[in-house]
């Protein structure tokens, strides 16, 4: 009887064993015979930009249309509402995530990442008039302060560590927020770096970045399905290949680094 039970045992752990790594191959395998490559993407200038017409670009768009092309695939784009985005790759609306979005164990909790593929860090922009007689952090970190940020974000999540003690508002678009630094509703606005950079250029009168580092730096990667080995096997191959070629850093440069792509909008 006993052999009997082992015998099923190990029956049942092969099928198992067969079925995971079935599953594993099967979503490159369905990419593949599908054609097409389905991205998520989450608007956040410079990753993601949408224009009037609806036209997508930016560094993920860059990014995701470089994967297919390498892939032979073609690309299908899709913009999510940042809190959205996790929810549409598990429930398989998207083959992968390439979103800005950074490596932290919550996440992985959800999602599996990729080796990273770009590098950020969270910093703090404000209202140059609101905050002119304000000299240090410790004097934002009050009550009276209005600090906001994007929910749900990394910016978010460190803003209300920060600045536990000013007036923390969070809003669902990067937009939103920005507005209220623009008007003086808030005094400062903790976002990205280069979110905050491209603030501060664009309106260098109203704006400013009075921080010499990052309050954070981070590590950015593509997010899949778990169990999805053999997707991300070819991300971490394509990455390593893309930086030794320099196409990833140069478009990093490009995007990240200048305001270049303005005029190309």
């Amino acid at each position: 009887m006993a052999s009997v039970s082992k015998y099923l045992l190990s029956l049942f752990l092969l099928v198992l064993g067969l079925a995971i790594s079935g599953a594993q191959a099967d979503a490159l395998d369905d990419i593949t015979k599908r054609g097409t490559l389905r991205v998520g993407v989450s608007l956040f200038t410079p990753w993601t930009i949408q224009n009037e017409e609806g036209k997508l670009a930016g560094f993920d768009v860059d990014v995701a249309r470089k994967i297919a092309d390498d892939m032979g695939l073609k690309v299908e784009l899709k913009v999510y509402p940042w809190e959205d985005i996790m929810p549409a790759l598990n429930k398989g609306e998207i083959d992968l995530i390439a979103a800005g979005m950074a490596i932290t164990p919550s996440r992985a909790l959800k999602v599996a990442f990729s080796q990273p593929y770009s590098e950020s860090g969270v910093t703090l922009a404000t209202h140059t008039a609101n905050t002119k007689n304000i000299n240090s952090l410790t004097e934002l970190n009050k009550k009276e302060i209005t600090i906001t940020a994007v929910k749900d974000s990394i910016g978010g999540d460190l803003a209300a560590s920060v600045f536990d003690k000013a007036t923390l508002t969070l809003f669902e678009k990067p937009e939103q927020a920005e507005k209220a630094v623009l008007e003086g509703k808030a005094h400062g606005y903790v976002a990205s770096s280069p979110m905050a950079n491209i603030l501060a250029l664009t309106h260098p009168e109203v704006v400013d970045l009075p921080l010499p580092e990052a309050l954070l730096s981070y590590k950015i990667g593509f997010a899949v399905r778990k169990n999805e080995q053999s997707l991300l096997n070819f991300l971490n191959a394509w990455i390593v290949s893309r930086t030794a070629d320099r196409w990833l850093p140069a478009s990093a440069n490009f995007w990240f680094e200048s305001l270049e792509w303005q005029e190309a909008q």
